[in-house]
């Protein structure tokens, strides 16, 4: 497997990923939104025998009351359905965290599956006293701190780019 950022070329791969994991376009449109409209952003590939079967995107998040604190958000991330469950995934999140510290960002936060994401070191943002500008399950949103005690004085709501609000 070779994990290397996305280059132009891969646009359409990376739609067709999008589009298959998680079977519907939203996903897909939010991939191109975000990669128009955000800087930086972290957006990487997996293949397999020079075949695209992975994505993941991570893009700057805002946090209230903290906006000199530099905190990446992790979404969307898809694998091909023929090729999940084969660490292809888990190894676009190690290259896609080291990607963010990497350019000085403190802290990742995830909106996902709450038996997945902690064995990368994700914890409930609600422990630092972080929410969610959407209304979700508070244990399905998670934090990981990239730079110790980054977080420490850190309280309030993280904000997504807008484009998510298209999702």
């Amino acid at each position: 497997m070779n994990i290397r950022p996305e280059t132009e070329k891969d646009k359409t791969a990376i739609q067709e990923i999008n589009q298959s994991a998680f079977e519907t376009f939203a996903e897909a449109k939010l991939v191109d939104m975000l990669r128009e409209q955000c800087n930086p952003i972290i957006s990487l590939i997996a293949e397999e025998d020079r075949k695209v079967v992975g994505h993941i995107m991570f893009s700057p998040v805002s946090l209230s009351g903290s906006s000199d604190l530099k905190i990446m958000g992790l979404a969307p991330m898809a694998v091909l359905p023929k090729y999940q469950r084969k660490g292809i995934g888990s190894a676009l999140i190690q290259v896609g965290l080291d990607g963010c510290k990497k350019l000085g960002f403190g802290a990742v936060v995830v909106l996902g599956h709450t038996n997945y994401y902690p064995g990368f070191g994700f914890i409930p943002a609600t422990r630092f006293g972080i929410n969610c500008e959407y209304d979700v399950p508070e244990e399905a949103f998670m934090v990981m701190e990239l730079q110790p005690s980054y977080l420490t004085e850190a309280k309030g709501k993280v904000k997504y780019h807008s484009a998510f609000n298209n999702v």
